[in-house]
């Protein structure tokens, strides 16, 4: 585990920790007041570029794989029990189209450790002198080093905070509200019906459309909510990275397979 531990902090905890302090003591050599929270929003933005390359691999994939629905479900109508031939059958039509079922799994599995990395850099900054002897052990040199925690406000807010009843409460709501967004933009189309489908054809996208929508339902839903408890009880300093995060993550997505689920909201907006 400790193998597993050293590598995770070379080749991810270090440098997005050296990262956020070099662009932290730019911004505060300018004289910039806010001067850690605009760091976190532009390391959270700088990593997310970074990272782009992966996430538009699995984002193309996911469409393909959105578009190639109503054919797959032709294909398990046809074959019906016989999986030898339906698999058979899913390979070749992949093939056909270019489309590889696993290639969003790798994306998704780089960007994991960077992600924890950047949550648990921007932790260390709200962990009091024990997240600033953690930060100054990581940093390449000592010139670096922090002398003390630099100040969590921003914007007359915080950060090192936890929200609370009252006006703080609405970060939490945003938070959840982005995520719900996302995971809306994120719900694919439903099974495609067509008038030569049989009777038989017909029963079976439904039960397939009803699944995906109880499915799609239950995960818009509940991680909206879980997100937004994890941000009641994180430091508003984390609920401005995972904010941000989600904000470019949406643009993003929006560039490569546009509106998805939130196309009919935006098509009502736009009369």
């Amino acid at each position: 585990m400790s193998i597993i531990t050293d590598l995770f902090n070379t080749f991810f905890f270090q440098p997005i920790i050296n990262l956020l302090v070099l662009i932290f003591k730019v911004l505060e050599s300018v004289g910039l007041p806010g001067a850690l929270g605009f760091a976190i929003i532009l390391l959270t933005i700088i990593i997310r570029l970074l990272v782009w390359p992966f996430m538009a691999v699995q984002l193309k994939s996911a469409k393909k794989m959105a578009d190639l629905k109503p054919k797959l479900d032709e294909l398990k109508t046809k074959h019906g029990s016989d999986r030898q031939a339906l698999a058979a059958a899913q390979m070749s039509l992949y093939k056909e189209h270019g489309v590889n079922p696993a290639g969003g799994c790798l994306p998704t599995l780089i960007q994991f450790p960077v992600l924890i990395a950047l949550y648990q850099t921007i932790l260390a900054f709200f962990e009091g002198n024990g997240g600033l002897e953690k930060i100054n052990s990581n940093l390449y040199s000592t010139v670096l080093h922090l002398s003390n925690i630099p100040s969590p406000i921003f914007f007359g807010l915080n950060l090192a905070d936890k929200p609370s009843p009252g006006p703080l409460l609405l970060v939490p709501i945003i938070t959840a509200a982005l995520t719900f967004l996302q995971s809306k933009m994120m719900t694919p189309s439903p099974v495609k019906q067509y008038p030569s489908d049989s009777p038989k054809e017909k029963k079976e996208k439904e039960g397939v459309g009803d699944s995906m929508s109880a499915v799609q339902s239950q995960m818009m839903y509940m991680m909206p909510v879980l997100i937004g408890f994890f941000a009641f009880q994180f430091p508003i300093g984390l609920a401005l990275y995972w904010n941000v995060l989600t904000l470019v993550s949406i643009y993003q997505q929006h560039r490569i397979s546009g509106w998805g689920g939130l196309d009919s909201w935006v098509k009502v907006i736009k009369r």
